[in-house]
Order: C-alpha cells, then sequence, then structure tokens
C-alpha cells in the first residue's frame, strides 16, 4: 500500500480549505493507478450544517483532484448515523459530474453516531465486487477514509481490526470534537500517518502540503506554504525549517529566534542577562538601578523615585515600600490615605466565584466566609452598605447595595443565595461591577458624598476571559479593589485585580477550609475601627450644625489642652446657631469666620501666657 505514487488522503486533508483555495491549488490530478476508494462519513447530529457543509465541499474538491475513471480511481460514498446508508456505490459512477450531482444532494441522518456499524457495512457490503469493487486477485489497493466529529456511540476496534486484516487500509479524520482515541482504534499503522485530527484550516493545509509533496513526489519548499521564517529544506516527501547565521529554530520549528548570548554564562551581570542581537546586556530587578560598570545593581530608594501618593510618610522596604500614618491615626484600604474611613461609610460589593471548580461543599464553605466579613461590618443605610454579585460563564446580582439594611438580613440572603455552577467568566464580572454594581439605581451613595466604594473578589482559579480593562477601569473609577484567592487561583491575576500595595490588597488560602486566617488582615483594610451609628445623617460641611459641631470640638480640646498647662478660663459665649445675640439669625459663613476669630484669638492668649511661664 505504502507503493502508491499518490494517494487520496493528502488530497482529503488539503482540500477541506476555503472552497476557493481548493480551486486555486488543485492543479493537475494526481495519477495513483488503480484504487478502490470509500469515504464513510459522519452524518450525525452533532454534525452541525455549516460542518456538513464543509464535509460535502471536501468531498466535491476531492473528487476533482483524482483520476477517476472504471480503470482508475473508482469511489463510493456511504454515510452514517444512527443507521448506515449508501450514498453511492463504487461501481456506480465512472463520470466525476455525476458523483459531484449525488454528492451535493446528499440529506444528512442526523441521529446518533454508530461508527462500528459504518465500517462493517464497508468491509461487508461497500468493498464486495457486487458494488462494484474489483475483486482481491486484481490486487487494487482499498482505502477507507473515515471522517468524523465525536465520539462513536458503538465498538470501533475489533471490526475495524477485521476490515485491516482483509486488506482495507483506514485512515481516520477527526474534526473539532473527535475523539482520538477512538481514531487511533480505528486507523491502519503506522497511525502517524493514518490518524489525523483536523483543528483548523491552517493544519489542514500544512497535512495537505506533506502528504502531497511525501505521495506525489513534489518540492514541498517551491509549492509554499511551509511557513518557515528563514530557509525551508526540502526532502523527500517532507521539508523541515532552519535559520540563517546567528539564530535558531524556535519551539514551532518554523520561527527563528536570535542566539541567546546569556546562555553562555560569561556575561557577569549582577542580576539579569538579556539578549541583543550586539550582545549580552545587564539589567537590574525592579528598584535597582545599574552601575557605570554595565554589571552590578544598586537598590534605589523608591519613594525617592516613584509617585508612591503617600499621604503622610513613605517608607522604603527593599523593592517595595509602603505608607505612615501618624500617631493615633489609621492607614485608609487603600493603602495610601490616612483616617479617611473613621465615620465608618463604606459601600462594599463582594464578587463571589461560583464556577464549577469550587464544588458545592466549598460554595457553602465561601458563602461561610462571606458572612464573617460581614460580621465585623457595621451594616445600615448610613454606615456600610453591602452587595453581593455571582459570576461563573454569567454573571448575577444575587442583591445589590442598596436592598438589605442589617447585618442580620445580609447574612441570610448570603446563606439563600444558589450555586450557579459552569466557566469562570471574572473579566465579565469586574465589568458588571462597574457599570452596574455601583450605581445609584442599585443603591451606591452618590460620588458628592465621598463614601468610599471596596470591590472584593473571591475566586478559586484562572479567569477564562480577559481581566487587564476591567480591573484597570475598576481602579480608575476610585474604587478600592481586594482580591481573594483560593487553591488553584493565579497570583498574577489576584495582583492585577488588587489595588496597589498587593501586599494589602491581596490574600491567599490554599484551601476553603483556611480560609478563616485572612479574616483578621481583611478586619483591618477594609472597614475602619470606628463607624457612624444607626441613624446618623450625612450631613453636609457647610451647613450650620455641622459648624457648630466643629466649632464645640475645637473649643474642647483647647480647653483640655489649657487645663493641662496652665489656668485659664474662655471667656464668654458659647457655641450656636444663633449667633451672640438671642434670635439674631447668623449664616453659616458668618459662624465660620466668627469661630476662626475666636479660635486665632485663644489661641494668640494661650502662646503669650506659655511664653511668661517660661
Amino acid at each position: 500500500m505504502r507503493g502508491l505514487l499518490c494517494s487520496p488522503l493528502p488530497m482529503l486533508l488539503f482540500l477541506l480549505q476555503p472552497w476557493e483555495t481548493q480551486l486555486q491549488f488543485a492543479g493537475p490530478r494526481c495519477r495513483s493507478g488503480p484504487l478502490d476508494l470509500v469515504f464513510v462519513i459522519d452524518s450525525s447530529r452533532s454534525v452541525r450544517p455549516f460542518e456538513f457543509e464543509t464535509m460535502r465541499q471536501f468531498l466535491v474538491g476531492l473528487l476533482r483532484g483524482l483520476d477517476v475513471g472504471p480503470d482508475a480511481t473508482r469511489v463510493g460514498v456511504i454515510q452514517y448515523s444512527s443507521q448506515v446508508q449508501s450514498v453511492f456505490p463504487l461501481g456506480a459512477f465512472s463520470r466525476r459530474e455525476d458523483m459531484e450531482r449525488a454528492i451535493r444532494a446528499l440529506v444528512p441522518l442526523a441521529q446518533g453516531t454508530m461508527t462500528g456499524l459504518a465500517i462493517q457495512y464497508a468491509m461487508n457490503v461497500a468493498f464486495s465486487v457486487a458494488e462494484g469493487a474489483r475483486p482481491p486477485q486484481a490486487r487494487v489497493p482499498r482505502i477507507a477514509v473515515i471522517v468524523t466529529d465525536g465520539r462513536p456511540q458503538d465498538r470501533v476496534a475489533e471490526v475495524a481490526a477485521q476490515a485491516r486484516a482483509r486488506g482495507i487500509e483506514i485512515y481516520a479524520v477527526g474534526v473539532q470534537r473527535a475523539d482520538v482515541g477512538s481514531l487511533r482504534a480505528m486507523a491502519s499503522p503506522p497511525l502517524d500517518e493514518h490518524v489525523f485530527l483536523v483543528e483548523s484550516f491552517d493544519l489542514i493545509q500544512e497535512f495537505g502540503l506533506q502528504f502531497q509533496g511525501r505521495l506525489c513526489g513534489k518540492d514541498l519548499c517551491t509549492e509554499g506554504g511551509h511557513g518557515c521564517q528563514h530557509q525551508c529544506v526540502s526532502a523527500p516527501g517532507t521539508f523541515h525549517c532552519a535559520c540563517n547565521p546567528g539564530y535558531q529554530l524556535a519551539a514551532d520549528n518554523k520561527s527563528c529566534l536570535a542566539i541567546d548570548h546569556c546562555s553562555f554564562g560569561n556575561h557577569s551581570c549582577q542580576h539579569e542577562c538579556v539578549s541583543t542581537f550586539a550582545g549580552p546586556r545587564c539589567h537590574c530587578r525592579e528598584g535597582h538601578d545599574l552601575l557605570p560598570d554595565g554589571k552590578s545593581c544598586e537598590a534605589r530608594d523608591l519613594c525617592n523615585g516613584v509617585d508612591h501618593g503617600c499621604e503622610f510618610q513613605c517608607v522604603s522596604e527593599g523593592l517595595s515600600y509602603r505608607c505612615l500614618c501618624p500617631e493615633g491615626q489609621q492607614l485608609q484600604a487603600d493603602g495610601k490615605s490616612c483616617n479617611r474611613c473613621r465615620e465608618g461609610h463604606v459601600d462594599l460589593v463582594l464578587l463571589v466565584d461560583g464556577s464549577k471548580s469550587v464544588r458545592p461543599q466549598n460554595f457553602e464553605l465561601a458563602k461561610r466566609f462571606v458572612n464573617q466579613i460581614v460580621d465585623f461590618l457595621d451594616v445600615s443605610p448610613e454606615g456600610t452598605r453591602v452587595g453581593l454579585v455571582q459570576f461563573s460563564s454569567r454573571v448575577r446580582t444575587e442583591f445589590p447595595l442598596g436592598r438589605y439594611g442589617t447585618a442580620a438580613e445580609v447574612k441570610q440572603a448570603v446563606l439563600a443565595v444558589e450555586y450557579m455552577e459552569r466557566g469562570t467568566m471574572t473579566g465579565l464580572a469586574l465589568r458588571h461591577m462597574v457599570e452596574h454594581s455601583f450605581s445609584e439605581a442599585q443603591g451606591a451613595r452618590p460620588r458628592a458624598l465621598n463614601v468610599p466604594r471596596v470591590g472584593l473578589v473571591f475566586t478559586d482559579g484562572r479567569s477564562q476571559d480577559d481581566i487587564s480593562v476591567w480591573a484597570a477601569r475598576a481602579k480608575e473609577e476610585g474604587i478600592v479593589m481586594y482580591a481573594v484567592g483560593v487553591g488553584k487561583a493565579v497570583e498574577e491575576e489576584l495582583r492585577q485585580i488588587a489595588s496597589e500595595p498587593a501586599e494589602l490588597h491581596v490574600s491567599y488560602s490554599p484551601d476553603f477550609g483556611t480560609m478563616t486566617h485572612l479574616l483578621e488582615n481583611l478586619r483591618g483594610s477594609i472597614c475602619p475601627e470606628e463607624g457612624i451609628g444607626p441613624g446618623t445623617e450625612l450631613r453636609s460641611p457647610c451647613e450650620c450644625e455641622s459648624l457648630v459641631e466643629f466649632q464645640g470640638r475645637t473649643l474642647g480640646a483647647l480647653e483640655r489642652l489649657t487645663q493641662n498647662h496652665i489656668l485659664w478660663a474662655p471667656g464668654p459665649g458659647g457655641p450656636g446657631c444663633g449667633g451672640q445675640g438671642v434670635g439674631t439669625p447668623e449664616t453659616p459663613s458668618g459662624l465660620l469666620n466668627r469661630s476662626l476669630a475666636q479660635l486665632t484669638a485663644r489661641l494668640e492668649d494661650l502662646e503669650n501666657q506659655l511664653a511668661t511661664q517660661k
């Protein structure tokens, strides 16, 4: 069988290209001598209409590349699903036009996938002399080409072995969803020449070129389509790619890469070596600068070299830095600001991974973890508002920010959440959070109130879509992002989701059963220790009551300071919205000016008395 000068199989694979390409490439027909060729076509329910049309075009295109005739190549076609149907037998047509007409009229059966039954029919019926096959003593090669897209619903190994024992050479071509194990069980040896899994048109074109060259004696390099970046070296029936001097072949065996000068080990770089066309060059890790010798690296003070954004103080620590706050003040969740959340206003949206990899029992643990977070929040309409979004292959808002006003209500709603399963579309979830979850329609407070917006993403694996755009967008929108990873969560994705610095905003646990140790970190980051009590109204700082409150706190602090150092009593007149005279109206701006004047006078008086004591 290997003595054939040209087999139809390479043409089969090659002609699966788009129809216009087929016509351009077909060229002169490959004359292989007498040949009995039967195509066994899968037309089961899983073969979609456009896929079946591809197979139909493949058959028509293949016929145009064959030397068809009673004394040359005889062609038969059968299709199968739960049953087998002969489209036309080997002896039916001697003209290519008649075969094409029958193929174009072919209607798929659209049932099951009984591939073993189809092989048995080909062996016992399609290759019989009665159906047009030439008798065994004529020694005409018999070839069956099976094209399928799925897993057989019956056994194929035994019946395929019987067919091969009767002299039938079997080629197994799988399209997209085909089972490789079944293809190998059906095909003739050697398997690398008889089994093909067609995943893309690029691969089909490459297979077609190689087989055409091997069986028809063509120079594959001159035929084109070899894909070599630099040089194509032709050999009998095959080819290989080579690179120009100074380059080496890449892993795809087609592209060429510059030679890695760093691999020689003589670069003497302290940190990293980068190979260039001119030779090795040294590069320093982040947070370091290259010294004049071109090899050594020196750590730099990151606080002086970057826009750290620390409100009070930046402290450089090796390759990173951190922000500090004055004594008595707390670092905000963004890791830069100080004491901004002591009022306790937070809008918190939790994105919880509900993909199949989480599994039901772990999803219950995740819900328990969410409720433990809720336990240390001051949940109220005026304090912390909580929303929950679950994501898998799609995104579902379990409850928005404005729905529940107490921690008990939130925890009860969390326990009622049903597990979604399926995929992991983290990027889609981030987009939903940015576009919908923090909208006023969903219960988020207006931006003018400066209520911190916090997003916490909880996931256990790699996202199946891109997260970079919407992770960046969330931070641009002023949302402070936290990422909690469990199990197979990807650190690079967690860091991409989280706000800077990652040390404060990324948490990880090896399994769902040990997540509770993360709570303490989240407690200190997401929510401050102090918060607004229920019923507290958000007021503008310019309203009269706010100014009076400011005046009272300031004067009280001065009073305590005075008692600690000197004996001094405040003058008459206390804070109030009515001005110095009873019933006299005073505007907020007037009250503010009067308060500042009093404060300045008392500070000057205190300063003079302290100077006298010294």
